[in-house]
């Protein structure tokens, strides 16, 4: 059970400087459940996509900060042809028990609690309750919202990925900003402009801070360190191929791209916004020359002309962080999503989308990078695990009290709003996102 720590704002402010952070802000569970209740709990936060749910009564359950939710597909309507989507607390309000119990399923022809079955619409609201005579003469009264399943403060949609928000604040567009780049990216690469999920997802418990995560998404040094062993071995074998067959094949490639120097890292630009969002260019806009991507390209010259296939194909996106819990690798159709549980512990799901429309060889080489490096089993994702894993112990360890954001400060383009790297290996992004921490954390605190 969470409760509410006793931490001023004043103690808040004194554990973020403009070039350093206090190690507590990863390991002090304090400031975990507060992290949870200004951050996760006030700010938009990743549900799902629309395909996940794509028949009345399927549902999805996740949490938002400490809290149980799911989404639910509703009944096609003249407002809502394909039904709306309801985001919702997954609690009823007869005694509290959670409605759906299982990951993902369908509800049947009604939301029913397990407990003694009350009803409820797709939408939340009450449908019938057993033995309602006995209410008679109650506080009950079935038009209350004290005896609907509550809906979240706001939900919403863009091109089929759903968000929602428990708490008061700006609509979903102005909250993504330039940060929406990486849906419009990743959909835009379809002939019709759609993505579907593919099951399953990976789900990975990670063994240390969500901000771990976060901050090595957008982290220009540690490829070429990290995942030295993994990419150096790739490339030799990409190599030998390459001297029997005249080709290089394209998988290797992708993890044989972790010798990539420091320099040529330096090169690239990260970018970070008032909310906490970054957009990491420069790297990895994937657009080879072999016949699947020539196929692809004609797809889209066919749907969209070619002016605005070239545009759609020539981003060049890396990384895109919606803050403060999602990652998108828009060139291959990659997602992200942290639920936070513990100060040391938080589990991720990985998820792979496929271009509605596209040649099937864009999927397969998609799906060899999300089994080649974005899997539980592959080595990329072990290095990265086990660095995060060890930074969360090293934290706990006596020495300096401080976690360095030195590299690059004082030579970023910063107008007080958008702070922009200079050199692709700047900690830039991780200055600008524990400015946005430090704002949620002590805003009405």
């Amino acid at each position: 059970m969470s409760h509410t720590p006793h931490i001023d704002s004043a103690e808040l402010q004194s554990l973020v400087e403009v070039d350093r952070v206090h190690r507590r802000c990863y390991s002090d569970p304090d400031i975990f459940e507060l992290e949870m209740k200004n951050i996760f709990e006030k700010t938009w936060q990743y549900c799902g996509h629309e395909s996940q749910i794509p028949k009345p009564g399927d549902y999805y359950t996740f949490q938002i900060g400490r809290q149980p939710m799911v989404m639910v597909r509703g009944e096609p309507s003249a407002s809502h042809p394909e039904g709306a989507i309801s985001v919702l607390y997954n609690r009823c309000p007869h005694r509290g028990v959670q409605v759906c119990g299982s990951r993902a399923g369908n509800a049947g022809d009604k939301l029913t609690c397990p407990y003694h079955a009350w009803r409820f619409h797709y939408d939340g609201s009450l449908e019938s309750v057993p033995l309602e005579k006995g209410y008679r003469d109650t506080r009950f009264d079935r038009n209350s919202p004290e005896f609907q399943m509550t809906k979240a403060e706001a939900s919403d949609s863009y091109r089929g990925f759903i968000f929602a928000r428990l708490a008061e604040g700006p609509n979903l567009l102005d909250w993504m900003g330039p940060a929406k780049i990486a849906i419009d990216d990743m959909c835009d690469r379809s002939p019709v402009g759609k993505v579907e999920v593919v099951f399953p997802s990976n789900r990975v418990v990670q063994r240390s801070n969500w901000k771990f995560f976060m901050e090595n998404q957008i982290d220009a040094v540690h490829p070429s360190v990290t995942h030295m062993s993994t990419g150096q071995a790739a490339a030799e074998v990409e190599r030998k191929i390459q001297r029997q067959t005249g080709e290089k094949p394209l998988h290797y490639h992708m993890l044989s791209a972790f010798t990539t120097p420091f320099e040529k890292w330096d090169t690239l630009v990260n970018t970070g916004y008032p909310y906490g969002h970054i957009v990491f260019s420069g790297y990895m806009g994937l657009r080879p020359t072999d016949p699947d991507t020539r196929a692809h390209e004609a797809v889209l010259e066919q749907a969209y002309g070619k002016a605005k296939m070239e545009e759609y194909l020539d981003r060049n996106i890396h990384h895109v962080l919606l803050y403060p819990a999602v990652s998108i690798q828009s060139p291959l159709q990659q997602l992200r999503v942290l639920r936070p549980v513990a100060a040391d512990r938080t589990l991720s799901e990985i998820w792979h989308f496929r271009l509605v429309g596209a040649p099937e060889a864009i999927y397969r080489r998609a799906l060899w990078y999300f089994n080649l490096v974005n899997s539980p089993a592959t080595l990329i994702n072990a290095d990265d695990l086990e660095n995060w894993q060890r930074g969360q112990k090293g934290l706990s360890a006596s020495g300096s009290d401080w976690v360095s954001f030195h590299r690059d400060y004082g030579r970023d383009k910063d107008d007080g709003s958008v702070l922009e790297s200079t050199n692709g290996c700047s900690e830039a992004p991780m200055r600008s996102q524990f400015r946005a921490w430090l704002k949620f954390m002590t805003v009405n605190h």
